[in-house]
């Protein structure tokens, strides 16, 4: 079997990468900041990521954050795998990179081009929101009397366990470039999104949609972000919700 470095191993998509990796017998090693086993800043590179990488037959790269950085992570993760000859790294990105004009998006796409043009061989999967992401923004707006939602924007969110183990199949193949994205099951609005979570977590709530303005807002409306015809996911979001009670609230 293969040994495959996971980066974000001890994320929530990188901890369920790293549990299919080793049940289907691979050797798995654990980067990031908070790793006991490779505690690396991959803002900051230096000889540690190098240990990580080295003898690697697969990078699957999942770590990740809004708050900069992943860019500078990139590169320092790409010249680490260029150096050690690792043959093949798998990148997770997001459902409308290229269409969505939203930041953390333009910066997630960036670095697809990066990996695309670094000389390493690649894998890229485009998925949907996850569930988890939805939860956390739907706890907060919870937080007041009313829910306010972006009117009109559909969302198609997919379990998270269920993309972990689609990127550990392409992990342990041979590099095929963008593979076909990867969405949830069902296409909703946010609003009866926002619903499903009042119900689940016994809130009662009003939601209410709030008309936006930009070309973010507008290519939300028209599902820029959206895989209905890749919609091969099989937990709904009722499903999510019904599995950890609502959530964890």
């Amino acid at each position: 079997m293969a040994t495959i470095l996971v980066t974000g191993g001890t994320g929530t998509l990188g901890r369920l990468v790293t549990e299919r990796l080793r049940a289907d017998g691979h050797e798995v090693r654990v980067l990031s900041r908070r790793s006991p086993e490779h505690p690396v800043d991959l803002r900051v590179g230096g000889p540690a990521l190098d240990a990580a990488v080295a003898g690697v037959s697969a990078i699957v790269h999942c770590a990740s954050t809004q708050r900069g950085g992943d860019e500078r992570s990139a590169r320092h993760l790409l010249d680490a795998a260029r150096r050690a000859g690792v043959p093949h790294l798998v990148y997770i990105s997001i459902v409308g990179v290229d269409q969505v004009p939203l930041g953390y998006y333009r910066t997630k796409f960036a670095v697809e081009r990066m990996i695309e043009g670094s000389g390493v061989g690649w894998t890229i999967l485009r998925t949907t929101q996850f569930h988890d992401l939805l939860v956390r923004v739907f706890r907060g707006l919870a937080k007041l009397p009313v829910v306010f939602v972006p009117a009109g924007v559909p969302d198609q969110p997919v379990e998270v366990a269920e993309v972990a183990e689609r990127l550990a199949e392409l992990a342990a193949g041979a590099p095929v470039g963008r593979v076909a994205d990867m969405g949830g099951p069902e296409v909703q609005t946010l609003a009866d999104l926002a619903r499903a979570y009042l119900r689940a977590t016994g809130r009662k709530r009003p939601v209410v949609g709030v008309r936006l303005f930009g070309k973010t807002y507008r290519e939300f409306r028209a599902g820029g972000h959206l895989a209905p015809e890749q919609a091969v996911g099989k937990g709904t979001f009722e499903d999510y919700l019904r599995a950890r009670g609502g959530g964890s609230r």
